[in-house]
Formats: structure tokens, C-alpha cells, sequence
């Protein structure tokens, strides 16, 4: 998983609640396991008409939005079905932070399993950022996870909370499969101790 420091990005703004993970990635792409070629459906039933052609007016397709890799969203973010396909999706579009006053537990631990960053914030901050968001070109936001600080286009800072083991994750950049390995040497003395001691297995 790749590590997550700093980002200094465009965002775009979502201001709508309880966007589900059906809106995210509708259930007729769920038929791949893998992680990519995802990003091209992501909000696919407002991002595009019946004839697959671009809807004007929804956030993605605006051209300072294109490029965004923050996403601030209305409360109860990631509701819905549990698929993992829903930060596989904004993963591949390009999102690494989302930020919202509130998320669906199992979308939320997705998402730091995936390398996203979902930050919680009270909903003032969260209108002040989404008109940060608003400002098309200028809607350029920074995230520090260090020192869990988000900067305003005009240089104003929100400080945010995050779990501390979640943090080191990501700032290494580690999934539950690199946790894993780091434990690697101990699970080889393992082994071989038991190979030892119980040669019949």
C-alpha cells in the first residue's frame, strides 16, 4: 500500500447525505475482484446519462474537478452494502482523503485499508471546506496527516482527529498484509521451531 504523508490537491465538492455505496459504485460492476479499472464507473448513475454520455452538471465532469484527489461529502458517507469495490472505485478515480462529518463504520475501515484517508470533521468545518471546494481552479487543499491539519485555499487551518494506530498505517504505508510481513521473523522462528519440536506435522 503506499504511503500517506502530505497532499496538496484540488478537491471537489459532494454536499449530498447518506451517499451510498451503490451510488459509489453501482452493483453491476461488481463483478471484478480486482482493484483497478474501477474509477471510470465511480458515481456512474449521476455521472453519466442512459446513453453513457457525461451529465454537465455533476461535480466530476466539471473541468477543475477532474483532477480532484479530495472529496467532501455530506454526513453518513458510505452507507448502504458493505463492498470493498466502493474504495476500490474512488481509489482508481484518483481519491486519497475523503472528508465528511460522518461515515458508515465498515466504508470507513475500507477505507483506511485501501490507503484512503476518511477524515471526520464537525459540520461547520465541512461547509467551510466545501466552499473551499466551490472556488473550481482555487479549490486547492492541503491534508498533513503528521500533524492532522487541513489547509484552506486561504490559509486557514482545521486540525482533525484520526485513531493513532490507523495513522501509523497509513503514514507506512501498511495493509493487514504488510502488518503481516513486518511480523515475518517471528513467524519463521516459528516454523522452524515446530518443525523441530513436532517433525510428524
Amino acid at each position: 500500500m503506499e504511503k500517506f504523508t502530505k497532499l496538496t490537491a484540488a478537491a471537489a465538492a459532494m454536499p449530498l447525505v447518506n451517499i451510498d455505496t451503490d451510488m459509489i459504485i453501482p452493483k453491476q460492476f461488481l463483478k471484478t475482484i480486482k482493484r483497478t479499472g474501477l474509477g471510470k464507473n465511480l458515481f456512474a448513475e449521476m455521472r453519466y446519462d442512459e446513453n453513457g454520455n457525461e451529465v454537465k452538471d455533476f461535480v466530476l465532469n466539471q473541468p477543475a474537478c477532474r483532477e480532484a484527489r479530495i472529496l467532501v461529502a455530506g454526513d453518513n458517507f458510505g452507507c448502504g452494502s458493505s463492498r470493498e469495490h466502493a474504495p476500490w472505485a474512488l481509489m482508481d478515480f484518483g481519491f486519497k482523503v475523503i472528508i465528511a462529518p460522518d461515515f458508515a463504520d465498515i466504508f470507513y475501515s475500507n477505507c483506511f485499508k485501501n490507503g484512503i484517508l476518511p477524515i471526520k470533521l464537525p459540520q461547520e468545518d465541512v461547509d467551510k471546506l466545501m466552499d473551499d471546494a466551490s472556488r473550481g481552479a482555487n479549490a486547492t487543499i492541503t491534508v498533513d496527516l503528521e500533524n492532522q491539519r487541513i489547509t484552506g485555499p486561504d490559509g486557514g487551518v482545521i486540525t482533525f482527529e484520526i485513531d493513532a494506530f490507523r495513522k501509523k498505517c497509513l503514514l507506512e504505508g501498511l495493509d493487514d498484509i504488510g502488518l503481516t510481513l513486518k511480523k515475518a521473523p517471528v513467524i519463521d522462528a516459528f516454523e522452524k521451531d515446530m518443525a523441530k519440536s513436532r517433525p510428524w506435522i
